[in-house]
């Protein structure tokens, strides 16, 4: 029963379930915005109204979600000063730094545009307005950057200097924390991963109204334009991950090694795709491996070196002391499949789909509901990257400077941790089943302005519409 109630093992659970939460809006609020910008560019370029029906559409799932973000959002932040104060008070002064610039300029230039591309539809000119929703994702991109600058800190410590009086990490180079290789790699890696999210999503709106024949100039438009958006981003994705996993065996070789679940330094290590085997890695029931595959990620040399979790221990044990340094490995190892076979797969799906509606074709009805079922494999994604991200970085807080059990708050008990983590889990769940009704509603309701006579927009004015948001 104590162990139940234990503070750490409570507030651990209750961050990475509200974190995991949040994080469902972040990826769809970023992608879509600039699937939005877009297809407005289109709309102000071409005056054809099929891009206009569509920037309307798909702009009401953005807002949809974007409210979602923010309210899930606040909560973050009031955790590292309820559930983890030690953190707080040891690095809050160069962890806080990037999160008080995301909240102070980019989530204010955030609302700014935002406000501006809702409510200047009749009011600005074309043009003006697609400036506002071209910074609105900017805006978006720059809140993300913050935040990842923020995690990076926690995953590569830069930019700091330790006061020995006061017992804390003071700030001292803001520009190496901006900098930091880390969130340079993560960066590009989060972004193209959230296109992904936000394609997907309209490939599956598209697909769904296609099923029933309806609309189908616009939603063929938004299928093949979702289609190969997805394939663009998995492409990113794919180089940016080559990137991240290069900085990952520099400042975090235990992740790695995790990652593979390999136990002996080796030269020339294959990656397995699959793995059976004890849970030390003394010995290996079945696998399929792909030969030097783990070399090439981690050095770009086939024949490269990829220091094993025994000897990783061994390191750590001499330079911080005696302890376990090793992560969840079967979490590590599966997480890291599972985040790429998902992506792999979302981009599969939409290849196949490009090929099979080619030239008008029609597919059948359940190659349709394949597209449809498929819009979380992204997001799912997604969150098991960021899981593989924090859990194989445990038991560091912040690697190599802070342990996770060092930085809980020592007056909060495990029943008042607990109380709340039902509480958020409750609130969270009915959240989120009146955030997917309110997708789908907005998703398969077409205002009355979609006329299928009409094919341009001559004066280019958005008000002749009459759309509501």
């Amino acid at each position: 029963m104590l162990e139940l109630l234990d503070p750490l093992v409570l507030a651990r659970w209750q961050f990475g379930l509200t974190t995991l939460y949040h994080f469902l809006f972040v990826p769809l609020t970023i992608g879509m915005a600039l699937l939005v910008a877009i297809l407005q560019s289109a709309w102000v370029r071409t005056g054809k109204l099929k891009y206009l029906h569509l920037t309307h559409l798909f702009g009401r799932i953005f807002l949809i979600n974007f409210a979602m973000g923010v309210v899930t959002g606040i909560v973050q932040e009031f955790q590292f000063g309820m559930n983890w104060s030690d953190y707080s008070k040891f690095v809050g002064d160069v962890f806080g730094a990037p999160l008080a610039m995301e909240g102070i300029l980019a989530f204010f230039l955030e609302a700014t545009f935002i406000g501006l591309w809702i409510f200047g539809w009749d009011k600005l000119s074309p043009r003006v307005h697609l400036m506002t929703i071209w910074m609105t994702w900017f805006s978006t991109i720059l809140s993300a950057y913050f935040i990842l600058a923020a995690n990076a800190f926690m995953q590569n410590p830069v930019g700091f200097v330790i006061n020995e009086e006061r017992g804390r990490a003071e700030l001292a180079d803001i520009g190496a924390v901006l900098t930091n290789p880390v969130v340079l790699a993560s960066f590009p890696h989060t972004l193209f991963a959230s296109i992904m999210f936000a394609a997907v999503v309209v490939v599956a709106v598209a697909a769904w109204h296609l099923m029933r024949g309806q609309y189908s100039e616009e939603m063929r438009t938004a299928l093949k334009f979702g289609g190969w958006a997805n394939i663009a981003a998995f492409a990113g994705v794919a180089v940016t991950g080559d990137s991240l996993s290069l900085i990952m065996v520099q400042t975090q070789p235990m992740k790695m090694a995790a990652a593979e679940a390999l136990y002996t330094t080796t030269a020339g290590a294959s990656f397995s795709l699959f793995s059976l085997g004890t849970p030390d890695g003394s010995s290996e029931i079945w696998s399929i491996r792909v030969p030097y595959l783990l070399s090439i990620l981690s050095t770009h040399d086939p024949m490269g070196v990829v220091e094993g979790i025994n000897d990783l221990q061994a390191q750590y044990e001499l330079a911080y002391g005696p302890g376990d340094y090793m992560p969840i490995i079967w979490l590590a190892y599966w997480s890291f499949r599972w985040m790429i076979g998902l992506g792999a797969l979302a981009a599969l799906i939409s290849a196949v789909g490009l090929f099979l509606t080619r030239k008008g074709r029609e597919p059948k009805a359940w190659q349709w509901k394949i597209a449809v079922f498929a819009a979380p494999l992204p997001m799912v994604a997604s969150l098991v990257g960021w899981l593989f991200t924090e859990m194989a970085r445990q038991p560091w807080i912040v690697f190599g400077l802070m342990l996770t059990e060092d930085g809980v708050s020592p007056n909060v008990t495990g029943l008042e941790v607990l109380i709340s983590l039902v509480a958020f889990t409750l609130l969270y769940g009915i959240l989120a089943v009146v955030n997917v009704k309110l997708i789908v509603k907005a998703a398969q309701h077409i205002p009355d302005t979609w006329n299928a006579n009409d094919t341009e927009s001559p004066d280019r004015n958005a008000s002749a519409l009459q759309t509501v948001y």
